[in-house]
């Protein structure tokens, strides 16, 4: 016998819950695909691996659902919804994660020998050249940071020497240098990436 509530019920879950759980594991499996591909653009040969199992997992779990509802359209739109949001959320935690080094060269606007002594004394690396810009003679300065200290070094610049053209680049690899020391250990923020002061 026809059953009006039932029917309601199976409309549901596959209109609506079902396209939802599919664009979670989507979100899911893409945040930690994206994750795993800046792993290992950074050298992190144990993560990036355990990370690419979990992915495949959830990608598994996910196509296996929209396998038995080829006749939903709305399971295509949570799984397409769900890939478009999990690389905009990956990318988000990985800024969030702060992993890595980048380069940062400065051509101040005016004499950088405060700039310079405050940076240091923050514990920074500084090299410094002299160069010829548009203007004529200026001092460029150079220094290796870890992502997690870019801000904290970006605002000891704009304070010490408001206005300096710099610019940032990713490092792929670093042998010697001085670094920052960070006493923070949240895995998030760098703390078990956390090379500290590097002396190779």
């Amino acid at each position: 016998m026809f059953n009006l509530t039932d029917w309601i019920h199976i409309d549901i879950y596959n209109y609506v819950v079902l396209p939802l759980l599919i664009a979670i594991a989507r979100i899911m499996d893409v945040s930690v695909g994206t994750i795993r591909l800046i792993f290992v653009s950074r050298g992190y040969k144990y993560l990036a691996p355990a990370l690419g199992f979990v992915e495949v997992i959830i990608w598994l779990l996910a196509i296996g659902q929209i396998m038995q509802q080829l006749d939903n359209f709305m399971s295509y739109i949570g799984y397409g919804g769900g890939f478009a949001m999990g690389n905009y959320i990956g990318i988000i935690l990985v800024e969030k994660m702060s992993i890595g080094t980048v380069v940062v060269r400065v051509i101040p606007r005016k004499d950088v020998s405060n700039l310079i002594d405050h940076l240091r004394e923050a514990n920074y690396g500084v090299t410094s050249v002299s160069a010829e810009g548009k203007s004529g003679p200026v001092q460029m300065i150079f220094s290796i940071v870890k992502k997690k200290n870019l801000n904290e070094m970006l605002k000891i610049i704009n304070e010490y020497n408001p206005n300096a053209f710099y610019t940032i680049e990713e490092v792929q690899t670093v042998n010697e240098g001085h670094f920052k020391v960070n006493q923070n250990k949240s895995p998030f923020l760098g703390g078990i990436f956390n090379l500290g002061q590097v002396r190779k």
